[in-house]
């Protein structure tokens, strides 16, 4: 490959789509030569294959407008390929690095991470990204519901390609200790991890918390980061839910909490293809989720490896959070089965289907 790869990703959080992102580039840096990654900082320099060049504007983290990050980023990429023979893939801020790309006549493959359905609601941003991501030469998706409304609602056709799961590698750091404070021994512990958005909305798992009787022996834990921390903290608080709850920054290994935890439970209003459901059915955790779009119900087989509850329903997340209190083995044997049906999501099936899209723009 001659071509300079470049790889788009401004603002990097910790959350699954850079997950996917690091596997990628991880995998392609043995297979290409020439690949970049540009991103505002570094903090997640270190996860990256020294052979990935990597581009940044901070060596350190800077709490700043994720608009501010795309606009310095953007520079970076017109520095990077406005003289160069080059293909970019981009997994953020797609519809800006796309008019750049065509403006300079350069190939670009998009990847798409959330279900339409989450956040095409206002018209004009519905017709700009219409128009625009035509253009691109190859669009990406990752889940195949997600793929039809793609398809219906722009008139496009994606390429499907699961998020690639590396079963070995998560199981390995599962087996890490953690601390303890956050694990209790002889109560139900309940785990969410996801950036604390509105998107991933904890707040109806707060909720679901509050229904359930303080005889009951309950701890949560939720791990990640956002501007939604102080609300849940708030919520937390005034609902008197502090001996009952923790709020985490994990961003190295949330597989050692997920396999030790009794169950994990996933509130999304949309997703593309939630990474951490098919992380808690590699570690064999039952799991609850939101039947949202895209993603829980495919992953899940419509409620044959984890039980689905419509988004919002507080009332009825906190109805099955007794029902595992009460009759765990039927979660369990949802989560035996799951193991068995990640084949789909196979770490290198999915990375090489990248490769070959790559490849092919040469």
């Amino acid at each position: 490959m001659k071509k300079k790869i470049i790889f788009f990703m401004p603002s990097m959080e910790g959350g699954g789509v850079e997950k996917n992102l690091i596997i990628l580039v991880n995998f392609l840096s043995n297979k290409l030569q020439n690949l970049n990654l540009i991103s505002f900082d570094e903090v997640f320099k270190k996860k990256i294959n020294k052979k990935v060049i990597f581009k940044s504007f901070s060596k350190k983290p800077l709490n700043l407008n994720k608009y501010f990050k795309y606009i310095i980023c953007l520079a970076l990429l017109i520095k990077e390929i406005i003289f160069e023979d080059a293909v970019v893939v981009s997994f953020q801020a797609n519809i800006y690095c796309l008019i750049i790309c065509k403006i300079l006549n350069k190939k670009i493959i998009v990847r798409s991470n959330s279900s339409p359905k989450g956040w095409s609601k206002n018209f004009l941003k519905n017709y700009i990204y219409s128009y625009f991501i035509k253009k691109s030469d190859e669009v990406i998706v990752n889940s195949s519901d997600f793929k039809k409304q793609m398809k219906k609602k722009f008139n496009i056709n994606p390429k499907l390609i699961y998020n690639p799961l590396n079963i070995a590698e998560i199981q390995s750091k599962a087996k890490k200790k953690i601390n303890k404070k956050f694990y209790k021994k002889k109560f139900l512990n309940i785990i969410n991890v996801g950036r604390l958005t509105d998107q991933k909305n904890q707040i109806t798992l707060l909720r679901a918390i509050k229904k359930i009787p303080n005889s009951i022996k309950l701890n949560l834990l939720i791990i990640g980061y956002g501007k939604y921390e102080k609300h849940l903290n708030d919520f937390i608080k005034n609902n008197q839910l502090e001996k009952r709850t923790n709020i985490i920054k994990e961003l190295d290994n949330s597989f050692k909490f997920i396999s030790k935890f009794d169950l994990f439970v996933l509130t999304s209003k949309y997703e593309g293809l939630p990474n951490v459901l098919l992380e808690s059915l590699a570690l064999k955790t039952p799991i609850i989720s939101t039947d949202c779009p895209t993603g829980p119900k495919e992953i899940l087989k419509n409620g044959k490896l984890g039980t689905l509850f419509r988004v919002n329903d507080y009332i009825a997340l906190s109805k099955l959070i007794l029902k595992y209190y009460k009759n765990k083995n039927f979660f369990l044997k949802k989560a035996d089965m799951g193991i068995k049906n990640l084949e789909k999501y196979d770490y290198n099936k999915n990375c090489m289907k990248y490769y070959k899209i790559i490849k092919n723009l040469n």
